[in-house]
């Protein structure tokens, strides 16, 4: 079987619990896990290590987790999702059970804990550029040393593929019940300055594979000691 095929068949049985959660957590699921490459690449790449703490903020109903699980690796030593949508967290915890680890939170505020692995998926956009860096500089408090930070983010100097990625993010903020949205976006560059400022050493993949997007992941490591 080609790899493609096997991740089609693994992300058919991360979705399936979905149809618990009704068609349109369903139907996202399905689309989402087997359209965006990020979720595919973390798992060929082997982004998230063995007995990793994993903080995944901006968690939405908990699509990662549902792969994690589906994939049977790599085997979590935790899984913590904050999702600010009372109707996605609600969607995860019908899907994925009561104790599948997502929560209602405001990534501003909430209790991040300890981690090894944050991921944040087209998150920091929504939020103004002040309160972008303030939750960068909480998920560097929250990271062990040598921890990962995989931040996801539209190059606001990609052009017309980033004009695309921002009327497809409106689209999905309307259809998810978020309403009016203004984005606060950066260049690849103006996103790698911010987390050099705090430490990190960054390197760029893109993101975009099969879609029009300008989309890219930056893989921001903390450093061993502090």
């Amino acid at each position: 079987m080609s790899a493609a095929a096997q991740y089609a068949r693994l992300v058919e049985a991360a979705s399936a619990p979905y149809r618990a959660a009704g068609s349109f957590a369903w139907h996202f699921a399905r689309g989402k896990l087997g359209r965006d490459p990020a979720f595919r690449h973390f798992l060929e790449a082997r982004l998230i290590p063995e007995g990793a703490r994993l903080l995944d903020l901006g968690c939405g109903q908990g699509l990662l987790r549902a792969l994690l699980d589906a994939a049977g690796e790599p085997r979590l030593a935790s899984y913590r999702g904050f999702e600010l949508m009372a109707r996605d967290v609600e969607r995860a915890r019908r899907a994925l059970g009561g104790d599948c680890g997502v929560s209602q939170g405001d990534i501003r505020t909430a209790p991040f804990g300890s981690a090894d692995v944050v991921v944040l998926l087209d998150v920091l956009h929504y939020l103004p550029l002040a309160d972008q860096d303030a939750v960068l500089a909480r998920v560097r408090a929250a990271l062990a040393p040598g921890g990962t930070l995989l931040l996801r983010i539209g190059d606001a100097g990609g052009g017309l593929p980033f004009l695309l990625s921002n009327w497809a993010d409106w689209c999905v903020a309307c259809a998810r019940g978020h309403g009016a949205t203004r984005f606060h976006c950066r260049s690849v560059a103006q996103w790698r300055g911010a987390l050099e400022a705090l430490g990190f050493a960054v390197r760029a993949e893109p993101m975009s594979r099969g879609t029009p997007f300008a989309n890219v992941l930056l893989v921001a490591r903390a450093p061993r000691h502090d």
